[in-house]
């Protein structure tokens, strides 16, 4: 692997060796509301620290974009984007769906990407150009032809309620011609699920870039397709995301697309 997976890697181990030990504790941590059904705990803090503290061991002048601490040194030509605990809610309710979520940002390209879930041991990994790996294997998005027998990934509004109606419109018209939507509660998991072929296609709206630049990287590199709403490549700023394998993905695009034109959402 690439030395900064390598180093990344690392990291999200440390990062998810300090979630898994807090799991029987979930009742007696401190638990703070950032917004409207979004929640920071003890362990996202921790997990972060000890992110930050190995990333800076070796690479002290790279950029952090981190989910609770925010910028440092930016402007910097690399950048880490983390997400220390991606599916806070669910860990909070012992549902066992969350990940560590650690991606390198070189000026406007990902380079690197590291997913990792604590619970399955599970790593997905890639390095732009070098392909992505599931725990040491190569992966690739699945052969699914279309949306028929589709299984789709997404990720229900939550904090933000004024967009509801666009998102159900393009849910309802998903839903009709696939074999189901599901909805884990990490997009980082989502997106590593789609490089490994276990689902066809995912969609979310107004999602944050720590959530999503490891997982993009890691769809694309197995082959996959990412875009935003409008099919170019804003979804790191925007939030808004389409993610599919080659032959899914248009007709997703076709789709989603047109229940956005013209509605609230796009014009915000």
């Amino acid at each position: 692997m690439h030395p900064t997976v390598n180093i990344a890697v690392r990291a999200a181990r440390a990062a998810g060796d300090i979630i898994v030990r807090s799991m029987d504790k979930i009742d007696r941590l401190a638990i703070t509301s950032k917004r409207n059904n979004d929640f920071v705990t003890d362990v996202d803090r921790k997990a972060e620290a000890a992110i930050i503290d190995i990333l800076r061991q070796s690479y002290p002048e790279y950029g952090i974009l981190a989910e609770e601490s925010g910028v440092q040194d930016e402007g910097a030509e690399f950048q880490w984007i983390i997400d220390p605990l991606d599916g806070t809610t669910n860990f909070l309710h012992g549902f066992p769906q969350f990940a560590v979520s650690i991606a390198l940002k070189q000026n406007d390209r990902i380079i690197t990407g590291v997913i990792y879930d604590p619970l399955s041991q599970e790593l997905f990994t890639a390095s732009k150009g070098d392909g992505a790996q599931l725990n040491g294997k190569k992966i690739r998005v699945s052969g699914r032809v279309g949306l028929k027998g589709a299984l789709l990934s997404t990720g229900f509004p939550y904090h933000d309620q004024s967009y509801l109606d666009t998102y159900l419109k393009t849910m309802a018209q998903l839903m009709a011609p696939t074999a189901g939507i599901r909805r884990p509660g990490s997009a980082a998991l989502d997106l590593a699920w789609l490089a490994a072929g276990r689902t066809d296609g995912f969609w979310e709206f107004n999602l944050s870039a720590w959530d999503i630049a490891a997982g993009v990287l890691i769809v694309r590199e197995a082959g996959g397709i990412i875009s935003d709403f409008q099919g170019g490549d804003d979804y790191l700023n925007s939030g808004d995301i389409i993610a599919a394998t080659p032959k899914v993905f248009p007709e997703m695009m076709k789709i989603i697309s047109g229940c956005v034109k013209g509605s609230a959402y796009a014009e915000r």
